[in-house]
């Protein structure tokens, strides 16, 4: 589902210093549930006596439960995002194995920092309406990585991009389920993946 939803959206934007504090304080806690113990644990109850804050202080911005999970994805997009642009950025990304290698880089740090949050919140935004604010950042994080990608002669940067992020989440998920692994050798692990995936799609000629 992607049809914006009332559920989904902040009730109103905290102005003053205390009640920025207050919200800061729900998604902070809401964080946290999510981390430690899923979405199962995961209500407006909990998320409340996390925080110290009442019920009803909770609902004054946040009507239910997926309007915290909507905010908490947009969160973690925007940060991702701004680490895929830091890295497209670095001197080295004029090489394509660098290149990869510092989005692959980025997005490994992006889960490994909150494993258990970044799970929950994948889980929740496949069945959440998303509003446009936070669809359009997923455009964004994938526009980020197909122009860095179509500078090194792709066929299809757009797809070889979505393909990148799956692979990167794939493989760095099912690292986290089945054991753990350090970041050096997984990150080499997908950027050898990547890269001969990516080298097939390489326009040779155009190079």
């Amino acid at each position: 589902m992607t049809a914006p939803n009332s559920t989904v959206n902040v009730r109103k934007q905290p102005r003053q210093a205390r009640s920025q504090a207050t919200v800061a304080a729900i998604l902070e806690a809401a964080a946290r549930i999510l981390e430690t113990d899923g979405l199962p644990a995961f209500t407006t109850n909990a998320v409340a006596e996390r925080a110290g804050v009442s019920i009803g202080s909770l609902y004054q911005y946040f009507p239910a439960r997926e309007a915290l999970l909507a905010t908490l994805i947009r969160n973690k997009r925007e940060g991702l995002l701004a680490a895929l642009e830091e890295a497209t950025h670095q001197p080295q990304s004029d090489d394509l194995s660098a290149l990869v290698a510092a989005l692959v880089r980025a997005g490994i740090a992006h889960w490994r920092r909150y494993p258990g949050l970044t799970r929950s919140l994948s889980y929740a935004e496949a069945l959440l309406p998303m509003n446009t604010e936070t669809l359009e950042l997923k455009r964004r994080i994938l526009t980020v990585i197909a122009d860095a990608l179509a500078r090194h002669g792709m066929n299809n940067p757009a797809e070889a991009a979505r393909d990148l992020a799956a692979l990167t989440y794939g493989m760095t998920d099912a690292t986290g389920a089945f054991g753990p692994s350090d970041p050096e050798t997984l990150e080499a692990r997908i950027v050898r993946a990547a890269i001969g995936y990516l080298g097939d799609d390489r326009d040779i000629g155009a190079a």
